[in-house]
């Protein structure tokens, strides 16, 4: 089942408590996900693999290219869509056109306002009636990622939609996304955090060397200035990126290693058709 809306909706948050733990990572910038990231959520009798996808975009590069290409592709081969708006955000043109698009595929269309808490009823109704008219839904939930409400009810309606099959997944897998890959991420979420303006759009990791008990990875920027702001005075900003990230290795890994991060200038990496390959982008 597809995940599909705009940037900044909270489609990964909202995969990662479906799933019941991290899938994806997630941050308050734009167009975190780069990926087609699978997250599996295990039940007694049933699999519900949801498809999180790059937000909706102009492609601006060849790395965006790829992002929005990734989504179109994933569009070919589902058996529903999750649809997610934001209830802090006015549905506008850039919901209605991927709305557009999702109803047009003939499969159920499950509609999720996400971002619901310590929001007033007056408002949630209005935002959900304006939402209603985006097309013909299967359902339409009031959710939140954040705090959990209204998670449980959603994955039940989405598991009711699934066909009848074969588990496509052994039960301990949660995600599809090979292991330096998903290590590589974790360090980029923090980065993420930690960063801001122009920044985060421009920073990737790749994950060089993981052996038993170190991880070795590069973060790429396009400028000097960009790498000045990632290594910070001393090295305290990457210094911190890895004290923030090692946890969530280890956490995945289930066992202590020594994380050693390097930033590197790397112009015009978004462009660099090789370095994307090799990112799985």
């Amino acid at each position: 089942m597809a995940v599909a809306g705009r940037p900044n909706v909270g489609k990964s948050t909202l995969v990662n408590a479906l799933c019941g733990g991290k899938v994806a990572i997630v941050s308050d910038k734009p167009q975190t996900t780069r990926h087609r990231i699978f997250g599996i959520a295990h039940g007694e009798d049933h699999q519900l693999v949801l498809v999180d996808l790059p937000g909706f975009q102009r492609p601006l590069d060849p790395l965006t290219e790829r992002m929005q290409r990734t989504v179109e592709r994933s569009f070919e081969e589902v058996e529903g869509v999750l649809f997610v708006l934001s209830a802090r955000e006015r549905i506008g043109a850039g919901d209605r056109f991927i709305a557009k698009r999702v109803f047009a595929l003939g499969v159920p269309v499950v509609i999720a306002l996400n971002k619901v808490d310590r929001l007033k009823p007056g408002h949630i109704a209005t935002q959900m009636a304006t939402a209603a008219q985006l097309g013909g839904f299967h359902a339409l939930h009031p959710v939140s990622a954040k705090t959990g409400d209204g998670i449980g009810a959603l994955r039940e309606e989405l598991v009711e939609l699934l066909p009848e099959g074969p588990a496509y997944f052994p039960p301990e897998q949660r995600t599809n996304l090979p292991l330096e890959l998903q290590l590589a991420e974790l360090v980029r979420e923090q980065a993420l955090h930690l960063t801001k303006e122009e920044v985060p759009h421009a920073i990737t990791v790749e994950v060089e060397e993981l052996g038993e008990k170190v991880v070795r990875a590069s973060l790429f920027v396009e400028t000097d200035s960009q790498k000045q702001i990632l290594v910070g005075r001393g090295g305290s900003m990457v210094k911190q990126i890895g004290t923030r990230a090692r946890p969530e290795l280890e956490r995945v890994l289930g066992r202590p290693v020594y994380l050693d991060l390097q930033v590197k200038v790397k112009p015009r990496w978004r462009r660099d058709e090789g370095l994307l390959e090799r990112l799985g982008i």
